[in-house]
């Protein structure tokens, strides 16, 4: 499958079935026995004990910031009896949570990341890549519960991570809070495999078998961050394979070889691996262990805690002869040695220095004086040993400071490429530059009520169509990801590449629509003249159906420039397909009304907002290509229910036009003649039966009012999902 196109056709290598589900494997399968908190907040009761006014942003500035990370530096040598800190130091550690936690960020949908403290739930609480970290989580209790609502578990856990980098002497580039928690395990695709990674499992990188990982994933195994330090599938000879499955899967959370190497090389500075005994003797995850565990897991029968005994990866040892400290040795040591493969106490392949000098050894865990090896993982050899990577290790070898800036700009990308734009951070620490992949904007100026009216009334008489506006308008808002929150209408990169010329926007119409806009908007920003043109056209449209309303959408947006758009970057927020505009780019191994739902949840909506827009989207003339799919009403440009009342009148007979079932037409069942057509997306609203329960509110006498003004309030909800720059 092609990364960048989205082309997720084909059958799944792991289960060889030709369709899979969105979610793929589930907590539910994983632990069967969990108790079953879905029945309370699947009826629509939020599980969360906060208030509905609260606001975290608010919260959080009233932080004494100062205060907070004083306590998380002092707790980095508070070396606690139930878990001792490796070289009395608790800063490695929780770099590596604060690293996880961030780490299953994936540019294809933008899930995974910190943003909302989810390491704290299943299943990434119990994933093996995650293993002990629920001891580091508790550790840091004491401080979320000194500070309480103004720190969320989310901002906590990036924050200790820099915290630790600084008390050892490393160097970060900034941090920004605003990460508010939520209290329930996301449903995420993580996968579809029956086990959790191993040696003797399939790895989703195998292009001998025609295999590649599968959109949207990024982990080359399930229950990985990125991939097997020992090898691909534990092979700890295939360097080559090793370097191509680091550098897909980095590049699948946004990160290039030198932001690859500089992540790898500085986080492996410090601290070490675990794996000084028998794996096969820790007891369950957290999530499966007994109630008594108090949601500890991987109970270690033999030496719980012990720093010199502890068991994790499997593979033993710390990467450099300082691993307390910020300094050169990684590099210094990978190229000064050649070195040897070897195993751990536990079994796991590793590699070690051959003749290393008693200089370049380092203290042991558990005590100073007693000395051990260095080791390298096969993914740290794949720093030396591939010809591109070398070339960046040797760089940073010869020049430390490039290697410091691009360690901290690697650090602060990763811990924050989900939040979003840079609006969105609080705190002190945020730093002044613009990164382009915070997809900068420049700050608009809100345009007087007379200017917006009069530019209203010169685009309806304009002489574009209902459906022109309102496609148009989609197209720049409907690209936002609540999951990393970029793309959205602020900006009007729906002007610029890659967009411009994305299928699902109809290219040449775009062109013509946002050339009208461009000549009439006056004074106001692209970005306002697009959103308030679609606007214009909704209440036109609702006008003509007999109902005024105000699409009352924000204004003040700013117009980005190319410079300050990463092209290749936003080529992943291309729809491969939008069922809200019945549009499908090929074959998928997801089935299309799946998509449509993926595609909302993205959008931020409920089921009510995907129902009445979609149905609004249909009578109005949204299709991409302009087709009459779904368009159930012979008053096409008008706001009504038409597409509710018709899809669930008895009078018309579906059949489907193809073998796979995607199109469909519909019949008259008393002549035979023929009335719609329609796609997947659109007859879900009738056979699903909970989205036809919702379907059938809206196509109740009485309810066309109803109809319209829920369709202008998700409408609008669209138009505005990313004014973060708003206070």
């Amino acid at each position: 499958m092609d990364a960048k196109t989205g082309d997720i056709s084909g059958k799944c290598p792991f289960t060889g079935a030709g369709t899979r589900s969105l979610l793929g494997r589930t907590n539910d399968d994983w632990w069967p026995n969990a108790l079953p908190l879905g029945i309370i907040s699947d009826r629509g009761i939020s599980p969360s004990p906060m208030d509905p006014d609260f606001d975290y942003a608010a919260a959080f500035k009233s932080l004494d910031y100062a205060a907070v990370k004083a306590d998380l530096t002092a707790l980095m040598t508070d070396s606690q009896d139930w878990w001792p800190a490796d070289y009395g130091h608790y800063g490695p550690f929780f770099i590596r949570m604060a690293w996880h936690a961030a780490g299953t960020y994936r540019v294809h949908d933008g899930r995974g990341g910190a943003g909302e403290g989810q390491q704290r739930f299943a299943p990434l609480n119990s994933w093996p890549d995650n293993g002990n970290l629920d001891k580091a989580r508790r550790l840091l209790w004491p401080v979320k519960a000194k500070y309480g609502d103004a720190l969320s578990w989310a901002d906590l856990f990036v924050l200790a991570g820099n915290v630790a980098i600084e008390s050892m002497g490393g160097p970060t580039f900034g941090f920004g809070g605003g990460r508010a928690d939520v209290f329930y395990p996301e449903k995420v695709y993580w996968g579809t495999e029956n086990e959790w990674v191993n040696t003797g499992a399939e790895t989703r990188n195998q292009p001998e078998k025609g295999w590649n990982i599968e959109d949207p994933l990024a982990a080359i195994q399930m229950g990985l961050i990125y991939v097997n330090p020992e090898g691909p599938g534990g092979n700890p000879h295939d360097m080559e394979g090793m370097a191509r499955d680091i550098r897909d899967t980095f590049a699948r959370m946004a990160m290039d070889d030198e932001e690859t190497v500089a992540l790898t090389a500085g986080g492996h500075t410090f601290g070490k691996c675990h794996g000084n005994g028998d794996a096969g003797a820790l007891g369950p995850d957290p999530e499966g262990a007994s109630m008594a565990a108090q949601g500890f897991g991987w109970h270690n029968p033999n030496a719980d805690g012990l720093p010199d005994s502890a068991i994790t990866s499997g593979i033993e040892g710390p990467w450099t002869n300082t691993p307390f400290e910020w300094s050169k040795n990684y590099f210094r040591l990978l190229f000064k040695y050649d070195y040897e493969l070897v195993q751990s106490p536990a079994g796991a392949n590793m590699w070690t220095p051959i003749n290393p000098d008693p200089e370049d050894l380092a203290p042991s865990a558990g005590d100073p004086n007693v000395k051990v090896p260095t080791i390298m993982t096969t993914a740290d050899m794949a720093m030396k040993m591939d010809p591109d990577y070398r070339k960046v290790s040797e760089k940073f070898l010869h020049d430390h400071e490039a290697f410091k800036d691009a360690f901290a700009r690697a650090w602060f990308k990763l811990t924050h490429r989900d939040m979003g734009p840079k609006a969105r951070y609080l705190g002190p620490e945020v730093p002044g530059e613009d990164l382009i992949w915070q997809d900068p904007v420049p700050a608009g100026t809100k345009p007087s009520d007379s200017d917006v009216a009069a530019f209203k009334s010169a685009i309806l008489a304009s002489g574009l169509s209902v459906s022109e506006l309102v496609k148009a308008a989609w197209a720049s808002a409907s690209t936002y990801r609540r999951t990393d929150h970029r793309g959205g209408a602020n900006g009007a990169r729906v002007r610029l590449a890659p967009q411009s010329g994305w299928a699902v926007n109809d290219p040449a119409e775009l062109a013509k629509v946002l050339g009208k806009i461009d000549e009439l908007r006056g004074n106001l920003s692209m970005a306002d003249a697009i959103v308030l043109a679609g606007a214009a056209a909704v209440e036109k449209a609702a006008a003509d159906a007999g109902h005024s309303v105000t699409a009352t959408v924000s204004t003040g947006r700013g117009d980005a420039t190319e410079a300050q758009t990463d092209a290749d970057s936003f080529e992943w927020l291309k729809p491969f397909a939008d069922g809200f505009r019945n549009y499908r780019a090929g074959k998928t191994s997801v089935s299309t009304e799946d998509l449509l739902i993926d595609r909302a949840d993205l959008l931020g909506l409920s089921l009510p907002e995907m129902t009445v827009l979609v149905g609004g989207l249909r009578v109005l003339g949204a299709n991409s290509g302009n087709t009459d799919h779904g368009v159930f009403t012979d008053r096409k440009g008008q706001l009504t229910n038409d597409f509710f009342v018709n899809l669930l009148d008895m009078s018309t007979k579906w059949s489907a036009t193809d073998a796979d079932e995607e199109e469909f037409v519909g019949t008259c069942r008393k002549t035979g003649a023929k009335k719609y057509t329609a796609t997947r997306a659109d007859l879900v609203f009738g056979s699903n039966s909970q989205l036809r329960a919702v379907a059938e509110v809206y196509a109740q006498s009485g309810n066309a009012k109803k109809f319209v003004n829920d369709f202008v309030k998700a409408w609008t909800k669209v138009m505005d999902a990313d004014r973060f720059d708003r206070a």
